[in-house]
């Protein structure tokens, strides 16, 4: 392994014959003069807002653009040095190097699609990883020859258990990820705080401050870094500016923290006040990639444009190809909108008509010319899929446990998403969705409810298949899906009757999802309720373990 490392490492630098790569001119000037909590804001500013990627799904195909090794038909995966080829995604998993958990996961945040932190992964080395902070390892529980996962040296961690440590070669670039995202998601609040604090500035801890600027010094800028970051600019219309301008880390929390930033090797110059210019999309913009998408349904793209000194509008029209399958919010941009600070907007929708491969050009017309940016999609055909087999969790402990499923060999699944219920004594349950690429996933926090269960789903082209069987999951083990004394609640076609010794009152009846779906005051012997067909919990006042039951 580490000769194959060494050996694409040679054929890498070998394929390098460009000089380092620079951000367009101007991109940069709202920067100068700024210090420390005002500059990082104004990076922030310059970087929020991008164009997101199709979907969670079509990740794979934006890697082989940013993640792909020169002149090889290999993954370039920081996180380990297995082989894998680029004829297909698997055996790696789509990872969030600055992990989602740290803000919850919600997948409504721009971050969850954010290329300059998504990277490829080998799943073994991804699950060992998990959601732990970046760190130096002391004694390693985990060592694939590129990761090492284990506890952390002394004053390292901020307060997790275990650590992940990259390879040398890629601290570095793990390090400017980490600038990047606590710059730019500097608003966020955040679910665990192992390396960020609740605040715009400086947001990084800083134990984390100081482990991150020594990997950044010590690894520099590769030519892998600046081709990644001109593959993302063509795609989302943003960049790693840690990576465009190193010395900016060291302005906001390093040595030359408090000094008003003026940048080093890359010069910014100011454009001219008088020449009309589209800065945005950028000529190097290859092309807005829609993904796959079912057949009937439909993908809304934004397209970023920015101008300067444009005295009438931005005429924008779709031509070639298959111009019909996309269609535009607008056909033209009012100049006050395409040179407003923040710049504008564009809508594009695909919806195809038709199976098959679908291409056309956006056209943007001006005082400044005319610019055109190629648009793709794939149409496929409507997904069927099965349900899953939610089976056994495995390896229970006090604060966590692992949710296991089997899914059909023989359907296409881009990814399955978890439906998670805590049941705590005298609380109405709680849910939440985790997503995950394998057909298993740890699950934190147990140590939070009294029991839960847990439920799956796969996921393709964003439809999902029916909700698997639920399995239950206690604190001495797993529950089962029987009944005990002293309620029992049988099942029949489209109702439910209850069996019980004696009145029981309080009775809420939640759906897989943890919804409450009915509520009954009291209920008696051979009480009947009208139920649709579904799995459903029970319980009452005087029977808190929950009746599981599925009505057909």
């Amino acid at each position: 392994m580490k000769m194959l490392r060494s050996l694409l490492s040679l054929v890498c630098a070998l394929s390098v014959c460009t000089a380092l790569a620079a951000p367009p001119a101007g991109y940069y000037s709202s920067l100068n003069g700024k210090k420390e909590g005002e500059l990082k804001t104004a990076a922030c500013e310059l970087v929020r807002n991008f164009t997101l990627v199709s979907s969670y799904s079509a990740l794979p195909d934006y890697f082989r653009r940013t993640d792909a090794r020169p002149n090889t038909n290999l993954w370039w995966d920081m996180y380990s040095d297995i082989p894998l080829s680029l004829n297909s995604f698997g055996g790696l998993n789509r990872e969030h190097s600055f992990p989602k958990s740290w803000w919850g996961g919600s997948t409504s945040v721009s971050a969850y699609v954010d290329l300059n932190h998504l990277y490829p992964s080998e799943a073994r080395a991804n699950q060992a990883k998990s959601n732990f902070p970046l760190g130096k390892v002391a004694v390693a529980s985990f060592d694939n020859g590129v990761t090492i996962v284990g506890p952390p040296v002394n004053g390292q961690g901020g307060g997790a258990q275990k650590v992940f440590e990259p390879d040398d070669q890629y601290k570095g670039d793990f390090a400017r990820t980490y600038f990047y995202m606590v710059t730019c998601y500097q608003n966020l609040s955040w679910k665990y705080t192992y390396m960020v604090s609740q605040n715009l500035y400086p947001t990084l801890s800083p134990w984390a401050v100081k482990l991150l600027l020594e990997w950044h010094r010590a690894d520099p800028v590769s030519q892998k870094e600046v081709n990644r970051n001109e593959e993302v600019f063509a795609i989302q219309g943003n960049r790693n500016p840690f990576i465009d301008l190193p010395e900016l880390a060291e302005y906001i929390w390093g040595t030359k923290k408090g000094e008003p930033f003026s940048p080093g090797e890359i010069v910014v110059p100011t454009p001219p006040t008088s020449t009309p210019e589209l800065l945005n999309p950028p000529v190097s913009m290859a092309d807005l990639q829609f993904g796959e998408v079912a057949l009937g349904d439909q993908v809304v793209r934004q397209l970023f444009v920015k101008a300067a000194n444009l005295k009438g509008s931005v005429d924008v029209s779709v031509y070639r190809d298959n111009a019909d399958m996309f269609q535009l919010a607008q056909s033209s941009i009012p100049a006050t909108l395409a040179c407003a600070e923040n710049g504008y907007w564009l809508e594009i929708t695909y919806k195809p008509t038709a199976v098959g491969d679908h291409t056309a050009r956006v056209l943007l017309q001006g005082d400044f010319g005319s610019r055109g940016v190629a648009i793709t999609g794939k149409c496929l055909p409507m997904p069927e899929l099965s349900a899953v087999t939610a089976t056994e969790p495995t390896d229970i402990e006090s604060d966590r446990y692992t949710a296991n499923w089997i899914a059909p060999s023989d359907e296409v699944i881009d990814y399955y998403v978890v439906t998670r219920t805590r049941y705590v004594t005298g609380q109405q349950p709680v849910t939440e969705e985790i997503l995950s690429e394998n057909e298993f996933v740890e699950i934190e926090g147990f140590d939070k409810s009294d029991s839960e269960s847990y439920s799956v789903q796969s996921v393709r082209l964003n439809h999902r298949s029916p909700m698997s069987n639920v399995i239950f999951v206690e604190h001495a083990g797993v529950s089962g899906v029987t009944v005990e004394e002293p309620l029992v609640v049988q099942t029949f076609p489209g109702f439910i009757r209850f069996i019980c010794s004696a009145s029981q009152t309080g009775c809420q009846i939640y759906d897989a999802a943890g919804r409450l779906v009915a509520t009954v005051d009291r209920v008696e012997q051979n009480f009947d309720l009208d139920m649709a067909p579904g799995f459903y919990v029970i319980i009452t006042e005087q029977h808190r373990t929950p009746v599981k039951v599925v009505v057909r």
